[in-house]
């Protein structure tokens, strides 16, 4: 009798136990964080994994409060020590963090859109002297303003494809990195993003200004170079001229 009352004990404290933890999960899913996070303390104390599996979580996600890296990994070893897979994945991933943690600092600290800026994103500025009145020299620069518009247009593609600029973290490195690490990240590619924008903006307007300037000067030498040729006498015309004089003389 005694051990059917104490197995009757341990079958009721397993139905409580997994009435909590269902408690838990449903103050979880409503975004009641501070309620869910006494619940599962609660019964990840009491030794139970699935509590310390989500208990984990919440301190890796910053659901519990602040982000606590050194938290969520001891409650994931002893949910993994139960057997408990998705702790021991967890544990895996973070076994990866450390082996990835330069590939997660650049995207967080120093990723700088120098990939959207070189090679074939680099756009040679056009120089435009003040005046052009040589037909190579004015195709020439002509040439070069429209292999720069041709590349600067190509930029503003890529620059538009891009956005925003957490779609170039790699997949796999976006998995390994924690809730603060992707705000900072998330962050950090918006002002590069904003300052390539700008910048790009600012020296494409520079140049289509210096070239309206060259276009002007050497239209306006080109029309007056045409009208002086066209106003003076040809050497046919010349000639013709030249003769009447001699004939006129003669009589």
């Amino acid at each position: 009798m005694k051990t059917l009352l104490f197995c009757a004990a341990l079958l009721m404290a397993g139905t409580a136990s997994a009435d909590e933890l269902a408690d838990a999960d449903a103050l979880f899913a409503k975004k009641a964080y501070p309620e869910a996070l006494q619940k599962y303390t609660k019964l990840a104390n009491a030794g139970n994994p699935v509590a310390q599996q989500h208990l984990g979580e919440m301190y890796w996600y910053g659901e519990a409060g602040a982000v606590d890296e050194a938290r969520a990994e001891a409650w994931f070893r002893k949910a993994a020590a139960k057997g408990n897979q998705v702790a021991i994945a967890s544990l895996d991933m973070l076994r990866q963090r450390g082996e990835r943690r330069a590939d997660i600092d650049y995207w967080v600290n120093k990723y700088d859109g120098s990939d959207l800026t070189t090679g074939q994103y680099r756009c040679p500025t056009p120089r435009f002297p003040a005046v052009s009145k040589q037909n190579d020299e004015i195709e020439r620069i002509s040439a070069n303003v429209s292999k720069w518009q041709d590349c600067y247009n190509a930029q503003v593609r890529a620059l538009n494809e891009a956005k925003p600029l957490t779609k170039r973290i790699p997949a796999d490195i976006v998995k390994l990195m924690n809730k603060a690490e992707t705000e900072q990240a998330e962050k950090r590619l918006a002002a590069v993003y904003a300052n390539i924008t700008e910048n790009a903006t600012v020296k494409a307007k520079l140049v289509l200004a210096d070239f309206a300037v060259w276009r002007d000067t050497t239209d306006a030498w080109v029309k007056e170079h045409n009208a002086i040729v066209k106003s003076a006498p040809s050497p046919e015309r010349e000639q013709e001229l030249e003769n009447r004089k001699n004939n006129y003389g003669a009589k």
